[in-house]
């Protein structure tokens, strides 16, 4: 198409594409896409992510069945890996990228920049001064780069030049480009955490071994590129678990401060070690991180069937749902024929309170277990994946006595048998969790080397004052006078506004007696 047939407006491919990348490379939409991706993450923040904490989102799930299916489609459970999400961030960083390397070129050019020539009238800035001087104009003006050159940095000199020029500040500039080259290596840092990183979460019991494969997660989250060969083969066993509670106060019954004291050995051959973990303090094994994220309690119960033989027992981990550690869970015998199925609620300090059921504390003082009973097909047979949080209960009925649900309620040492030969249930002891989050992030390290970076940068960017200075010698045969006159400017390119003292300490250096 010739420039003759095109309407006024209309623009060529190539001119299009132009001006599509100056509009995404822009600040102002780096702007606009970073506040949108501060906007996408906030359901991130509100609703239970799936690569976080997969038994809350099943809780969730379990009490939104409405809700459930659209966030399903929306990708809510998933916000982080989301595709729309994904797409905004690349778009962020494909933003970033373009308006970072072009002034990585910019800097870069005014850090080596010479300080320009001298202007013509110095009387004429701000901040100037002169004075007369027997000295001869090659004396002052090596004078002046003697005092000059000392913290400056001088303008290379060409013959027939009349003057110095000098600046100072000039690793500001150092400061602009280490800060933006430093935005590029932490988002490679980014990049290379979520590419070939993961991050799993687990439930222990107190006395339990966990080994560093995929089967012994309860949730897990790879990166893009991650493969098993990552993953170190470590195990460490869950000796201790230790709770301090508070006692007093209005957050009487809360947690304050508990640690698990951990046995690991960090491979298959490695010598047994130690360690007492704590919030805020993982444990880091070759390059993996275990955090200790929650705590719990896991009553330990044991099912009989109709013929008395055992066919489920062991801790089960039931999850807090306050900060009383009111706790709800499942307990599914694998194994019971008719299935037999209890879900229902665990009080560390049982309590009636105006006729309620209440935990009145958070520790394990007086455990009580109250739970549901159901009979027939739980699916436990049916092949299908199910969490060990929820009971199909679509094909079963509660089980009955003389026409009223019955209800397992239980302490310590206690047995309940189930009506109709069923079976029965005895609760034994309780047994601490604790649940732990194991994450590899390999690009940490480039990330806090960028973050280093942009910390440097930023400090320089800000607290160095770039100033130039300029001094011309005139001979005194221009004006007849003898005496050789001195030209002195100075200009703070940050316009802090404290020049004077700064010329008045250059006067003092020039004139004094250099011999």
């Amino acid at each position: 198409m010739s420039d003759q047939d095109r309407r006024p407006g209309e623009l060529t491919a190539r001119e299009l594409l132009r001006w599509l990348w100056r509009q995404v490379t822009s600040m102002r939409t780096a702007l606009m896409l970073l506040l949108l991706l501060a906007l996408a993450a906030i359901p991130g923040s509100v609703i239970p992510q799936a690569g976080v904490d997969a038994l809350k989102v099943t809780k969730w799930k379990d009490e939104h069945p409405k809700l459930t299916p659209v966030y399903e489609k929306l990708d809510l459970f998933s916000v982080y890996s989301s595709p729309w999400f994904s797409a905004i961030y690349l778009l962020l960083v494909l933003s970033l990228v373009g308006c970072i390397v072009p002034r990585l070129f910019v800097y870069y050019r005014a850090l080596r920049a010479q300080p320009p020539v001298a202007p013509r009238n110095l009387t004429r800035m701000p901040v100037q001064a002169s004075y007369r001087t027997e000295l001869s104009v090659d004396e002052v003006l090596d004078r002046a780069r003697s005092v000059l050159g000392k913290r400056h940095r001088l303008r290379a000199a060409s013959a027939g030049d009349d003057y110095v020029a000098a600046e100072r500040g000039y690793l500001r500039e150092a400061g602009n480009l280490l800060f933006h080259l430093s935005v590029l290596v932490v988002l490679a840092g980014f990049a290379v955490g979520g590419l070939w990183g993961y991050q799993g979460g687990v439930i222990i019991t107190e006395g339990s071994t966990f080994s560093n494969n995929l089967t012994q997660y309860d949730d897990f989250k790879p990166g893009g590129l991650f493969t098993t060969k990552q993953m170190k083969d470590f195990r460490f066993t869950v000796d201790e678990f230790d709770v301090e509670w508070i006692k007093k106060g209005p957050k009487t019954g809360q947690a304050r401060k508990f640690e698990a004291h951990l046995s690991y050995h960090a491979s298959q051959d490695a010598p047994e070690k130690h360690y007492d973990l704590r919030v805020n303090h993982p444990l880091e094994i070759d390059g993996t991180d275990v955090f200790l994220i929650g705590h719990g309690y896991a009553p330990v119960v044991t099912v009989r069937d109709g013929t008395g033989k055992i066919t489920y027992t062991g801790p089960t981990p039931f999850l807090p749902q306050d900060a009383s550690f009111l706790s709800f869970g499942v307990i599914k015998p694998p194994s019971t024929n008719p299935q037999i199925g209890l879900e229902g609620l665990f009080y560390p300090t049982f309590d009636f309170r105006n006729g309620n059921p209440v935990t009145v504390f958070g520790e394990d003082l007086n455990p009580t277990l109250s739970m549901l009973a159901y009979t027939g097909d739980l699916g436990y047979d049916s092949g299908r994946s199910q969490s060990v949080y929820v009971l199909d209960k679509m094909n079963a009925k509660q089980i009955e006595k003389d026409g009223k649900p019955v209800r397992v309620d239980l302490q310590i040492g206690d047995t309940f048998e189930l009506p109709d030969g069923l079976g029965s249930v005895t609760f034994d002891r309780v047994d601490p969790w604790i649940r732990v989050q194991i994450s590899q992030t390999p690009g940490k390290g480039v990330a806090l080397v960028g973050v280093i970076m942009a910390l440097v940068g930023l400090c320089a960017s800000l607290f160095l004052r770039p100033r130039r200075v300029w001094v011309r010698a005139i001979p005194g045969t221009m004006d007849g006078s003898g005496e050789t006159l001195v030209e002195l400017a100075v200009l703070d390119r940050s316009g802090n506004g404290e020049m004077d003292e700064v010329l008045s300490t250059l006067l003092g250096q020039l004139k004094e007696d250099p011999r």
